[in-house]
């Protein structure tokens, strides 16, 4: 067999025994049919040929075409649980990867926004208008539960439990959440819901819908988002993932609980969250500022 028909084997093995996520499962099959490209370049098909020299080699290869030092990390994850999964089918001895580190990319928060620039986002839409107000409510509902892109296009009426203002949100792996959402958000949807009525019949009851009644995609997501940013005068890059990133960000800046924010954002590991516990620096300073004897005059030193 040719490290193609590995790969293939491989793919099949995440998706039907696994059950990884259909994102996840396609985020490794790019890296590795590059890795496996690369190879062919190097005369290589035989996995049991393959050594350290060609991992550097490819790690090389990446950091040549400009890829980020984080495309790079992911990558060699990706083949080292390639070199796993062939290991326990006994095509390989040995982990070739094994060795091999890369610097880790400097842990940063990602771009988030203040709570102004938030509240400036949040009022961008034209809810006077259907395509404004389902825009409202999506933008409402995205910075209140901090779900993926994803999660948000595929949440449907069924999964709301409006009397207690929560939603199960089904994330990375068919795992289930229950994530609050609380009025404000609740009210928009509500509005919303009210005018797109007459969609919901060849909708399969998914909440946000484009102007032929069907399913939003996650590109129209990403362009309506950039859309109102504009609008606001926020001249930061944004994204949806910015919505999670502040909502996080906000909340534990407020005080909430790091386990309690794993759990809404559906974070498997908990180290995973706490890139959110790395505040601005600037807001600690204020926080200093604002709290510490010493800076508030409670007495002198």
């Amino acid at each position: 067999m040719t490290l193609h028909d590995h790969l293939f084997n491989f793919i099949d093995y995440l998706r039907i025994e696994r059950q990884v996520a259909k994102n996840t499962v396609e985020s490794y099959q790019r890296d590795l049919e590059r890795f496996v490209g690369f190879l062919q370049t190097q005369h290589i098909t035989d996995p049991q040929k393959i050594d350290h020299t060609h991992i550097s080699h490819f790690l090389d290869y990446l950091a040549d075409h400009l890829l980020v030092a984080s495309t790079i990390s992911r990558s060699l994850s990706a083949c080292r649980t390639f070199f796993r999964f062939l290991i326990n089918e006994n095509i390989l001895d040995a982990d070739p990867s094994e060795n091999i580190t890369i610097p880790k990319p400097w842990m940063k928060l990602p771009e988030v926004l203040s709570i102004e620039q938030m509240q400036l986002l949040l009022k961008a839409p034209d809810h006077h208008v259907p395509t404004g107000l389902r825009d409202k409510a999506m933008l409402e509902f995205l910075y209140a539960t901090g779900v993926r892109v994803t999660e948000l296009v595929s949440v449907t009426l069924n999964d709301f439990f409006w009397d207690e203002e929560f939603v199960r949100i089904i994330g990375k792996g068919n795992k289930q959440r229950l994530v609050p959402v609380g009025q404000e958000a609740i009210y928009w949807i509500n509005k919303y819901i009210d005018i797109r009525s007459p969609h919901a019949l060849i909708s399969k009851d998914y909440v946000f819908l484009n102007r032929f009644g069907k399913k939003l995609s996650r590109q129209m997501v990403w362009k309506v988002i950039k859309q109102y940013g504009r609008l606001a005068g926020i001249d930061v890059f944004l994204s949806p993932h910015t919505f999670r990133h502040s909502f996080a960000t906000h909340l534990i800046e407020n005080g909430a609980d790091l386990r309690a924010v794993q759990e809404m954002l559906g974070h498997a590991d908990v180290t995973t969250t706490q890139i959110y516990t790395h505040l601005d620096r600037e807001f600690l300073k204020s926080v200093h500022q604002s709290y510490h004897p010493l800076e508030i005059g409670k007495f002198s030193a």
